[in-house]
């Protein structure tokens, strides 16, 4: 039995709104109102000439994700730099797609950094309350599961809740 396409909006809308609004933080009223936080993998190319955790490359990259929360182009939550990836948990402006978004943003550091990306990137919904607090836990895990760490805390090249707010003075 084929659903028209009001019913199935309807469908959507209902299953939509069973998972909770409320965040962990609050977010600025230019953030997309359905709150939706992203878990966002991207990838340098096999031809990236350096690590992302190159003393002099690492910080210019926080920078720029600093630099476009400053402009409302995306909530981090959570920025970690790994050698030859990213992991964040981004929240997007209602006005702006979330492809275009990171497309720019890896343009933008590769035009200035020189950082080879693959094409694509790997993003994923998070869907429950404590997808959240889970996501969050394996980024910050990820340094110290490759052996670049012996804690997460340890690790320099991430921007969590607390030093974004130290670095926009808050």
């Amino acid at each position: 039995m084929r659903r028209s396409a009001r019913s199935t909006m309807r469908f959507f809308v209902s299953i939509v709104e069973l998972y909770p609004r409320r965040l962990h933080h609050e977010l600025p009223s230019w953030v997309n109102p359905s709150g939706a936080i992203f878990h966002i993998r991207i990838r340098t190319a096999k031809e990236n000439p350096r690590l992302l955790t190159d003393q002099s490359l690492a910080p210019k990259l926080l920078d720029s994700v600093l630099e476009y929360l400053r402009r409302q182009i995306w909530w981090p939550s959570l920025f970690l730099i790994m050698p030859d990836h990213v992991h964040a948990l981004l929240s997007f402006s209602a006005t702006r797609r979330m492809t275009r978004v990171v497309g720019d943003w890896k343009k933008w550091n590769h035009q200035n950094h020189g950082v080879f990306w693959q094409e694509n990137f790997f993003d994923h919904r998070l869907r429950r309350e404590e997808s959240l607090e889970e996501k969050a836990a394996y980024i910050r895990k990820n340094p110290v599961a490759k052996g670049l760490c012996s804690r997460a805390e340890e690790w320099p090249w991430v921007l969590d809740s607390e030093s974004i707010r130290k670095a926009l003075g808050l």
